[in-house]
């Protein structure tokens, strides 16, 4: 039976990074010996006080649906952990708790963008910002940046980008796939434009915990009182407390946006689940040492990584400063090969690695990064060791 489907889902690429993360698992499965470097998550277990408060929750009896927003508790947490970290002010009606950030900046989106609209997508970038963005019925704007302008646009290219139909502009930083940290000038001259021209600001800073070599983070909410407004902040607790498959991610930002998003939630998911929400207030409330444990591990890994690259004679495009990825360049090999395969892109050669040495990484044509490839640092020392001498060996070995 031939099946009708809807025109929002017929043009839609699933995620590369788990189609990825899929092909290493069958591999594994078969016994092929594959390194990953492809993961976007810590390869830490979510630490044992944190797991203790959920199955403390479940003893508890707290298995029943909470308030679509969160429990008042865990939203009271994450405003005082915004204070903390960003000197933000929100209330806990101005935070939605949802399945990670990836449910919330869905629902901003839907929440703020009107066929035709169109959203600033600095480039590289996450490989689920423009198809949430088609989803929603807005059109992605691409600002492309390079290695030599360290994957950060200028301003003055974001500024000809905007036509009357702009509505918005997603902002990452730390940001995923460069590990790049927005410094606070640009920030600053970002929401100066966003101002000129009444545009939304969405935030992803869902790496803000994890920034390394004298960087800062600066949220575009904490430039004025005008960027304050027409700022929404995401973010959540995936990477910094290793809680990826629990899923808790929040949003912050004026109570009339939140609302709606809050609406439209309730009549997707409703409450995201509850026993990940008490796990949460606990990984918010307790001691933060686990945190500053795990973002110590990967700066020595972040310094491994760059010193293994360095003795192998390949290049990073940036040094990352934030999040745990690195793009690798990988221009000075298209057009070499083996075995009567040339490699022609950045898609050929992460496919090949994969099958002559058992390496996983991520093209960069998936951000919008042509030419390069991802490696991800959220793996063990040794793991980064062997990999890094099979990427050097298979480049050798190319003619």
């Amino acid at each position: 039976m031939s099946v009708a489907l809807s025109n929002t889902v017929k043009g839609l690429s699933s995620s590369l990074t788990l189609q990825i993360n899929a092909s290493v698992a069958d591999l594994r499965a078969q016994g092929v010996p594959v390194i990953s470097l492809g993961a976007g998550e810590p390869d830490f277990d979510t630490p044992p006080h944190i797991r203790r408060a959920a199955v403390q929750a479940m003893e508890n009896g707290c298995t029943r649906y909470t308030s679509v927003s969160g429990i008042l508790p865990l939203r009271q947490a994450i405003s005082k952990h915004i204070k903390k970290q960003k000197n933000l002010h929100y209330s806990p009606q101005e935070i939605l708790v949802g399945a990670g950030v990836k449910q919330v900046l869905f629902e901003a989106l839907q929440a703020l963008i009107n066929p035709g609209d169109e959203v600033l997508l600095p480039l590289p970038c996450w490989v689920s910002y423009p198809e949430m963005i088609r989803i929603a019925g807005g059109v992605p704007v691409p600002v492309s940046a390079t290695a030599d302008s360290g994957f950060l646009p200028a301003i003055d290219q974001l500024a000809a980008a905007v036509t009357p139909r702009t509505k918005a502009l997603i902002l990452n930083t730390p940001a995923n796939p460069s590990g790049a940290v927005w410094p606070p000038s640009l920030v600053k001259a970002v929401m100066s434009l966003a101002q000129t021209h009444h545009l939304f600001v969405i935030s992803d800073e869902i790496y803000e915990d994890l920034v390394f070599g004298g960087a800062s983070h600066l949220s575009p909410a904490a430039v004025s009182q005008d960027a304050f407004e027409r700022t929404i902040v995401l973010s959540g607790l995936s990477k910094a407390y290793a809680m990826t498959g629990w899923r808790v991610g929040y949003a912050a930002g004026p109570q009339s946006v939140i609302a709606a998003m809050t609406a439209l939630q309730s009549h997707t998911s409703g409450s995201i689940n509850t026993i990940a929400q008490y796990a949460a207030l606990e990984a918010l409330t307790a001691s933060q040492s686990c945190v500053q444990e795990m973002r110590d591990t990967f700066a020595r890994r972040r310094k491994l990584l760059l010193h293994l690259l360095k003795e192998a004679d390949l290049h990073p495009g940036v040094i990352p400063q934030g999040a745990f990825y690195l793009l690798l360049d990988i221009r000075p090999f298209l057009g070499k090969g083996m075995d009567q395969e040339v490699i022609c892109d950045d898609l050929c050669f992460a496919q090949l690695l994969l099958q002559k040495q058992h390496v996983a990484v991520v093209p960069g044509t998936a951000f919008g990064a042509d030419g390069f490839v991802r490696l991800s640092y959220a793996a063990s020392e040794q793991d980064l060791t062997c990999a890094v001498q099979r990427i050097g060996d298979f480049v050798r070995s190319l003619k």
